[in-house]
């Protein structure tokens, strides 16, 4: 039976900046603090197995606003101008033509960057920004010159009330308390850390004394960066040094890390407590994602752009209106191979809003169990993955680097199988099938019936191109500041 508006469920995305997917208690990691995605996994759907298709910040996002993989959108950098999303249709232009409210709050990577994309109103973090420069009796935000890409831990040089974490957290809240209570509502939250720098509240640094943190994975592939196929060093190399850390820096790196999740964490509570507070739990629908993840000095490397589990694999945690009235999968986890672009069909589902005739959408609705994905193919830059069952390959441009892996019996990727005869079929069907896609993609680069092998370059040169991510606070071009 179709709903009236004013009857159809309230939908909110949260979402993070860079947090990888190993990062939530009740999800397996017992060193961090996150009871409030542990509610949301106690509460509704884990899907265990959710990846972003080009985990860089830009290109997720315009995956979660069009439902389409980044190789389709086309824009697989952070720099792809224009936006994709200026002539798609988009997951809140959808939802406001079809009578919902509609509201960005935190970072939306947009370009331009007040470009609303649908949205009915934004505020992001520029404006937070310009909020604290009024505030003369504040500590200037980030006054610790640590750059947006590297990987060294610091401080917070506001207190917690003045934080980007909080504000976008107070945000949410001042939009459930002032909207227009006559249509439902979708609301993408969206937090700008644990995205460096690394710099939380000094009390959440606090609550990880004596914690100990786990050490970085290391590989048959990757006991020593010289053994990594130098390819996948491109993104760590150009924003951060943290492939010269020893363990005991990286176990300081991830402390700071797990703080800042575990901030975000605790600020949740403060919009879940209103939410039970205004009667928005038993009709709102929550999803809790992240945009891309954070390598955090495994097998020697850092940042994202990779399709390595650290980079590519993120949490997705789904939880219905009240409770599932029976439906049996309330507080379990599923396993289906699920991907951002999931996200703009599932809503539209819950939504009951009919797809525009030009939508184009590579997602699947995660309510029929039946939705099953049987490949992803990903490409960010000159990196590309292809997973197919519990097999992962990748391949990277840059020097021809290839890596397979089984990730049901290896999720951390330690045992590359390449050169492991019994996976030679399965490897040479990877290859042609990356083949097939490149020549759909970019023709003029396999025009020898190969995969493309581009120039590495020296160590040297590598450092030379390093972009640590520095931003004066006051720059507002785009939010870009975290």
């Amino acid at each position: 039976m179709t709903t009236t508006m004013s009857e159809r469920p309230n939908i909110l995305l949260i979402t993070t900046d860079q947090q990888r997917w190993d990062t939530i208690h009740a999800a397996g990691n017992a060193s961090i603090f996150t009871p409030h995605l542990d509610w949301l996994c106690h509460t509704g759907v884990n899907f265990s197995r959710c990846y972003t298709d080009c985990p860089v910040c830009a290109p997720s996002r315009a995956t979660v606003m069009t439902g389409q993989h980044a190789w389709r959108h086309g824009q697989i950098n952070n720099d792809g101008k224009p936006s994709p999303m200026a002539n798609r249709p988009t997951l809140p232009g959808i939802l406001t033509a079809a009578g919902y409210q509609t509201r960005g709050e935190g970072k939306m990577h947009f370009h331009p960057a007040r470009a609303n994309y649908g949205f009915e109103h934004m505020s992001i973090l520029p404006d937070y920004y310009r909020e604290m420069r009024k505030l003369a009796h504040v500590s200037p935000p980030m006054d610790h010159g640590l750059g947006q890409n590297e990987m060294e831990p610091g401080f917070s040089t506001t207190d917690e009330r003045h934080t980007a974490t909080h504000w976008t957290a107070e945000r949410g809240i001042d939009f459930l308390e002032t909207r227009d209570t006559t249509r439902p509502f979708f609301m993408w939250l969206s937090f700008s850390k644990p995205h460096p720098p690394f710099d939380p509240v000094k009390h959440y640094w606090d609550i990880y004394d004596g914690i100990p943190m786990p050490d970085p994975a290391r590989g048959d592939w990757s006991a020593t960066p010289d053994d990594v196929p130098q390819g996948f060093f491109q993104p760590t190399r150009h924003l951060n040094n943290i492939d010269t850390f020893s363990v005991e820096k990286i176990r300081a790196v991830r402390r700071a890390y797990y703080a800042l999740i575990s901030q975000i964490d605790y600020n949740l509570g403060l919009l879940f407590a209103r939410m039970r507070e205004m009667n928005l739990l038993g009709n709102t629908w929550i999803f809790f994602t992240s945009d891309h993840g954070e390598m955090l000095g495994d097998h020697h490397l850092g940042a994202k752009s990779l399709f390595l589990e650290g980079s590519a694999h993120v949490p997705l945690l789904m939880r219905p209106p009240g409770q599932w009235r029976g439906d049996a999968r309330g507080g379990t986890t599923d396993d289906r191979l699920v991907c951002l672009a999931d996200i703009l069909q599932t809503s539209l589902n819950i939504a009951e809003v009919r797809a525009p005739d030009n939508l184009v959408t590579d997602g699947v609705n995660l309510l029929d169990p039946a939705a099953q994905r049987t490949e992803l193919i990903g490409e960010c830059g000159d990196a590309y993955v292809i997973m197919e069952g519990s097999l992962k390959y990748h391949y990277t441009a840059l020097g021809g680097g290839e890596l397979l892996f089984d990730i049901a019996s290896d999720p951390y990727e330690l045992r590359n199988l390449v050169k492991d005869r019994k996976h030679a079929s399965k490897l040479k069907a990877f290859r042609s099938r990356l083949l097939t896609h490149l020549a759909n993609r970019k023709p003029a680069e396999i025009a020898t019936g190969v995969l493309p092998i581009k120039p590495v370059g020296t160590l040297r040169e590598q450092r030379l191109g390093v972009w640590p991510g520095f931003h004066h606070r006051t720059d507002e071009g785009c939010d870009l500041l975290h």
